[in-house]
Parts: C-alpha cells; sequence; structure tokens
C-alpha cells in the first residue's frame, strides 16, 4: 500500500479549487498523473508557515515547492509526461522558463502589488484564512515579498523606477499569453489530446487571473481575449475539478462577493484601528511605573482584623 501524501495549500474561491497559483499548478499535476492526494486546505487554524506553501507530507518527508513535488511524484511512479517525447520534454523546461521569467512577475503585481486589487480581493481573502492578530500582518509581509520578488527579476538597468518595471513586466506577461495561445491553437492540451506538466504550469498560472473577479483587470482583459486559453482553463476545471468543487449559481456567486465585501471592510477597519493605537502609544509620554503606597495598620485595626479572620 502506497504511503499516504497530503498536500496543504491554500483554498479556492471564484469557482477554483485554489487561488493560489503554485498550490494549483501541484493539484493539477496529481489530477493529471493520478496521484492520491489528500487536500488539506489551510484556514486560520494552520500553525505551519506559509511562505512555504504547497506542502507535501508523507510518512518520512515533507517536500515544498512546486518543481520539488512534481519530481517527487515522479519517482513514485505518478507522472504525467511519460508519453511525451525527448524534445517535448525540453519544450516543457523551456515553456516553464518562460512562464517564470514573463508572466509571473505580472501575475505577483495583479494580486499583490497594484493597490485596489490587494486592498479589495487578496488582502482580505487571504487575511480570513490566517489566525488572528497574524492575519493583519502576514498579508503586508506577502505583498511586500512579492514586490521584492519582482523587482529581484525586473528592477535592473534599464528600469530603475517601480512604473517602469510595471510597463515592461505587462508587456512581457502579455507577449507570453500571446506566444502560450500560438503555442496551444486548438488542441485540447499542449502536446496533443494527454495533459503534461506543462498543462499543470499554464493552468495554475492563468486560472486564478482569469476567475479572480479584480477591480483592475489590465492583463485579466488580454487573457479573455485568447478564447483558446480560456476554454483549456474551463476544460482543466470542468473535467478534472468538477466533483470538488461543488459549483456556485450566480446568485450564490453575488453572496460570496457580498461576504467579501464586508470582510474587507471589517479587516481594513481592523488594520487602520491597531495604526491609530499604536501611533497613539508611541507618541504618549513614557512615563515610569508609580509605586504604589503601602498602608500600615494600627496594633488595634490589626488585633481586630484578626478576630475578623478566625469569625465563623
Amino acid at each position: 500500500m502506497a504511503a499516504p501524501l497530503e498536500l496543504s495549500c491554500w483554498g479556492g474561491g471564484w469557482g477554483l479549487p485554489s487561488v493560489h497559483s503554485e498550490s494549483l499548478v501541484v493539484m493539477a499535476y496529481a489530477k493529471f498523473s493520478g496521484a492520491p492526494l489528500k487536500v488539506s486546505v489551510i484556514d486560520n487554524t494552520w500553525r505551519g508557515s506559509r511562505g512555504d506553501v504547497p506542502v507535501l507530507t508523507t510518512e518520512d518527508s515533507i517536500v515544498s515547492q512546486p518543481a520539488k513535488i512534481l519530481n517527487f511524484l515522479r519517482k513514485q511512479k505518478y507522472n504525467a509526461d511519460y508519453e511525451l517525447s525527448a524534445k517535448q520534454g525540453a519544450d516543457t523546461l523551456a515553456y516553464i522558463a518562460l512562464l517564470e521569467e514573463k508572466l509571473l512577475p505580472a501575475v505577483l503585481h495583479t494580486f499583490w502589488v497594484e493597490s485596489e486589487n490587494y486592498l479589495t480581493v487578496t488582502k482580505p481573502w487571504f487575511a480570513s484564512r490566517i489566525p488572528f492578530p497574524l492575519s493583519l500582518i502576514l498579508p503586508g509581509r506577502m505583498s511586500k515579498g512579492a514586490l521584492n520578488r519582482i523587482l529581484l527579476t525586473r528592477g535592473v538597468p534599464p528600469f530603475y523606477h517601480l512604473r517602469e518595471v510595471e510597463a515592461q513586466i505587462y508587456r512581457d506577461a502579455k507577449e507570453c499569453l500571446n506566444h502560450l495561445s500560438n503555442r496551444l491553437g486548438t488542441s485540447q492540451f499542449f502536446f496533443g489530446d494527454t495533459p503534461s506538466t506543462l498543462d499543470a504550469y499554464v493552468f495554475g498560472f492563468l486560472a486564478p487571473l482569469y476567475k479572480v473577479r479584480f477591480p483592475k483587470v489590465q492583463l485579466q482583459e488580454h487573457l479573455k481575449q485568447l478564447s483558446n486559453l480560456c476554454r483549456f482553463c474551463d476544460d482543466i476545471l470542468n473535467s478534472y475539478f468538477r466533483l470538488s468543487l461543488g459549483g456556485l449559481s450566480p446568485a450564490g456567486q453575488e453572496t460570496v462577493d457580498a461576504n467579501l465585501q464586508k470582510l474587507t471592510q471589517l479587516v481594513n477597519k481592523e488594520s487602520n484601528l491597531i495604526e491609530k493605537m499604536d501611533d497613539n502609544l508611541r507618541q504618549s509620554p513614557q512615563l515610569p511605573p508609580r509605586k504604589l503606597p503601602t498602608l500600615k495598620l494600627t496594633p488595634a485595626e490589626e488585633e481586630n482584623n484578626s478576630i475578623q479572620r478566625l469569625s465563623p
């Protein structure tokens, strides 16, 4: 009997099994390869390090990062690429590198750096799944981490300023989407009729961008113009994740959106309140602690007090 495989990952919304790209990559690959994963969705009771998500846990090992998790699954004989030729395997590596270099920075920016998207969608969604008071701290750290990751790969000459970096990453992302659309063409998957590692990566990167409802939709609008990529995401959702999603009616989705809006307002109010309290504490004069005076009883009072303690 195979050792149990448990995947800890961020949960879903907007018709997705997960809104987190790297979690989606692993979940999709497991579906394609037949790996029997037990999915454990992170909520506000989880005590692991959220920076390592997704995490695969077995009886004797813990593996994080999508590439390492997929390699581990292949060693366990769950291989979605066994029908690929050597050239197709090389193409897979090249396209994954293209996704991480050209598309990922814009996806991170859309979720974590674009202020309106972050404040109204990303921050409240993740905050609702992190225990208080960390829910007021960690989303901001995750946002800074995403920005640092973008600047690490794009903040080099000739792009010195954030605005120049933003313009370049969106140009690169749109070119990448166009290239993926041309490569997919009318095929069901990137290498024919069977999904592989590349399909898992493309789906993981595109599906959140395609489905999550953002107020600022620059890259999302471009993706929705590429009908074959949208159909690609819909087909994988319907074929591999339909039973686990349950499906939401339009009225149900409206309820979810209304609840998210209320949560956004609550999280922002709590953040503002804590910031004000923190400012007040910093501005208040720091006085040394006062010593309370010690009261001494007279001999008559001590005798009377002793009698009262002894009486029933």
